[in-house]
Parts: C-alpha cells; structure tokens; sequence
C-alpha cells in the first residue's frame, strides 16, 4: 500500500474519535509544505488541559532544484516517512496559548547525495556527501509550543522539540546504488530535534 495513504488512514481513522468531542482540530505544517513534504496532522480534546496530536510526513522523490539550499545538489537523496503521536498539556485552555508536549517518533528514511558540511550536538551530517543511508529509526522527544487564534476556526501553532532516536540503517557508495557497503545492518543513536512546526491549524 502506497505510504501516502498509509499516513492519511492513520489520521482519519481519529475521526469517529471525536464525534462527542468539543474540539478537534486538522492542521498542515507550512514547514514541510514548504519542502514540498506531504503531511497533515489531527488533534482531539481528551480533558479541559490535554489533548492527543498525531501526524504523518511523507517526501518519496529526490529533492531537485527546491531543496538545493540545504542539500546543495540537485540529485539528492532527502526521501523519508515518518509518524508522530504526542500528547500535549496545555497551561490555560487547550488549543490556545503555552503547550507542552511529549511525543513519540517512528519512520523510514533514505539519505544521500547532499553536501551538508555541518555537526550538530555530535551528529556528523557531512557524511550525507559521500553516501547514502537507509534504514528505519524510532525514538521520543519532549516540545513546547504557543497556539495564536487567528479568527475563530484558524489557528497558527509553533512547536519545537527535542529528543533521542535509536536508528536500524544500511550504507551505499552513493544516492543511486544497490550495493550496500555493509554486511550487517548497523546501529546509531540520534540526539537533537526531533520535531519543528509552523502549523495552520483549523478548529471543529
């Protein structure tokens, strides 16, 4: 089954879910739309201060000429999917005002081609020049977040996160081949972000 459907079933299967609710909320995140990412995001009331926000991301082409800012080359490799459920707390009303948040993280990336000369929090992204990485990671993160009430059924939300992810991955010469150049899968942990959004948001 294509991945896209996959991540837009798993949020409308949290429709029933709020037929008795007061709030629910559909959201795009103008970060990833900007990176051409398809994802789309849902969030239900569970009490007065909480709710349950999950949403799906998906990139399954090379990046071209719009990516070419960060990878710096027009063949890269920048392919992912991910799902990320999180349970927020928010400080006054929910859907309005300071949030925090902790969520989980589960996907599939496939990385190469890009000349990202830079190392953040020990996390070497220069290797992206000279290989291709492909593999599945899964990992939890902690955010805070501010929701502004735009009129009465849009929202603007920023979050930012961050968190730890134990990543499974093989490694190839380059973005385009099938030769892997290890024989065993090999393992690494990710510390950083783990999640940045600029949401637009709209309120049932």
């Amino acid at each position: 089954m294509n991945i896209r459907k996959k991540l837009i079933g798993l949020v409308l299967l949290l429709l029933p879910l709020c037929a008795g609710a007061q709030n629910f909320a559909l959201k795009t995140n103008l970060y990833a739309d900007a990176a051409a990412a398809v994802n789309l995001g849902a969030e239900i009331g569970l009490a007065p201060k909480w709710t349950f926000d999950i949403n799906g991301d998906y990139m399954g082409w090379r990046t071209g000429d719009y990516l070419k800012f960060i990878t710096n080359s027009d063949e890269a490799s920048w392919k992912h999917w991910f799902v990320q459920p999180e349970v927020r707390y928010w400080f006054c009303d929910r859907f309005m005002g300071h949030f925090v948040g902790v969520h989980a993280i589960g996907g599939q990336f496939n990385l190469g081609n890009a000349d990202t000369p830079f190392s953040f929090l020990g996390n070497n992204w220069a290797k992206l020049k000279d290989h291709r990485y492909q593999g599945w990671g899964a990992g939890a993160g902690v955010g805070y977040g501010y929701d502004f009430a735009l009129s009465k059924h849009w929202n603007l939300e920023l979050e930012a996160g961050i968190g730890f992810i134990h990543c499974w991955y093989d490694v190839y010469n380059c973005a385009g081949c099938g030769r892997k150049l290890n024989n065993d899968t090999l393992q690494r942990n990710y510390f950083g972000p783990t999640k940045l959004a600029i949401n637009l948001v709209y309120l049932f």
